[in-house]
């Protein structure tokens, strides 16, 4: 059962309905290391709601002897997310999420019972504090191929909603603690979500950058302009699109375009996503999607690879004859506006030359540190310059660009913390993330 902490709740009058409600600022403020003052501005039809909310504090889980077939040799030079083993409960996708653990808590034994031998940190083995990877040492006592056992403790993200009910009351709702891409908990129609409250595992206390308050509750799509930059962009493949002359579009990324860690790939790639919409926009439209997609690399890295190789940029990109081009790479984003002038000049003669248009995606949100951000909200600008450097390309050349980064940085006005959306706590977007470069794309299509 949800809980409901209300502290101190004032109604003036009841809201007389939640569609006069909802058109109402809600303000939302801390008050303490673990309270929210919540207060929902009166109007003729909606008089004042507040609410002093107590949040939940992070929970704390054990896990007791989790084996392990066996460990492999720990490695402190590879990256933090990759020294060792996974420990089960804090998996997320093909890595582990960070910053659950308690490094303290972990206890490693030859067998599952306290009694077993106990093997000793910085002899026997070791592991990240936190990611949480953990391998043997090599001349420790842990043999290769044994079998150990670990305990350890805890925590696990959670995103919790502030509610106005269509009672008109203020009301706390908890959200499923996971390891990894956590959802805010349901609504129905007759309630409004206030706010959101982030809680990313082990904190001390909120801050505020754990509140999210709901300042909108879709992305603010623009007014379609006189000429659509499909029209004036990427005119042919437009055109196939509208008489059903068959167009062939190449989907070419890193490991977000390729969609490896996706549970069902056929219809959650956002290119899959993107056509399916495009179909339904254009009904006559006969499309033929193909995918060429390099995880962990650049356009760089394509260009690197010899003749006869796997992922060789002309036998794979130029010589596959696409009509339209649309590229995703996050990994990319190293690069600096002069650096993409100078690379992505050169693939848009590629282009010309086989007569194929293009749409460049400008990149997802990845996890903050990663971005030299220090939190998820208030964060509408993207600070890489790899980004800029995309914006001012499209606006110098005849690409069309697609900016799902300007969709990422407004998620936090939605009430979602954009990291919620990646299934390695990184940047694997899951399919909620993934249809936002859809969006994205079809921003720039008119109607019909």
């Amino acid at each position: 059962m949800l809980r409901i902490h209300v502290l101190a709740l004032l109604i003036v009058g009841l809201a007389t309905s939640v569609a006069a409600s909802a058109e109402t600022a809600a303000h939302v403020k801390l008050s303490g290391d673990w309270a929210v003052q919540v207060d929902v501005t009166g109007s003729e039809n909606a008089p004042e709601v507040s609410a002093l909310v107590a949040v939940d504090l992070p929970q704390l889980f054990t896990v007791t002897a989790e084996r392990h077939a066996s460990l492999p040799i720990y490695d402190p030079a590879g990256p933090q997310y990759l020294r060792g083993a996974r420990l089960t409960a804090l998996i997320s996708e093909s890595l582990t999420a960070p910053d659950l653990l308690d490094p303290a808590s972990v206890v490693v034994r030859g067998g599952p019972n306290e009694t077993d031998e106990t093997y000793v940190r910085g002899r026997d083995y070791e592991f990240e504090n936190r990611w949480g990877g953990i391998g043997r040492i090599a001349g420790g006592r842990i043999a290769e191929g044994s079998p150990v056992f670990i305990s350890y403790q805890h925590s696990l993200s959670r995103i919790d909603s502030i509610v106005l009910t269509s009672a008109g009351e203020i009301e706390y709702r908890a959200g499923k603690p996971v390891a990894e891409a956590p959802k805010a908990p349901q609504v129905v129609a007759t309630e409004r979500r206030l706010a959101n409250v982030w809680i990313p595992g082990r904190i001390e206390r909120l801050t505020k950058n754990n509140l999210f308050p709901i300042l909108e509750t879709a992305y603010p799509e623009p007014a379609m302009a006189s000429l659509s930059q499909a029209e004036q962009r990427i005119p042919r493949a437009l055109a196939k699109l509208r008489s059903g002359e068959p167009l062939r579009i190449l989907a070419w990324g890193d490991s977000v375009t390729e969609g490896a860690y996706l549970a069902h790939p056929e219809r959650e790639h956002w290119q899959q996503q993107f056509v399916t919409r495009l179909r339904q926009r254009f009904p006559q439209a006969k499309i033929e999607l193909v995918t060429e997609a390099w995880g962990g690399r650049t356009t760089g890295s394509y260009l690197a690879v010899p003749p006869g190789e796997p992922h060789n940029y002309q036998k794979t990109v130029l010589d596959a004859k696409p009509d339209l081009v649309i590229s995703e790479f996050v990994n990319d984003a190293g690069l600096s506006p002069e650096m993409v002038e100078d690379r992505y000049g050169k693939l848009l003669a590629d282009f010309q030359e086989i007569g194929a248009e293009w749409i460049i995606l400008t990149p997802h949100y990845v996890r903050p540190d990663w971005m030299g951000l220090d939190r998820q909200n208030d964060i509408d600008e993207d600070p890489r310059p790899y980004v800029k450097g995309l914006r001012e390309f499209a606006a110098k050349h005849p690409v069309a660009l697609a900016d799902a980064s300007l969709r990422y940085g407004r998620l936090w006005r939605q009430g979602i913390p954009y990291n919620s959306l990646m299934v390695n706590c990184i940047n694997h977007p899951g399919p909620e993330g993934l249809s936002i470069f859809a969006d994205a794309l079809m921003e720039l299509f008119p109607p019909k």
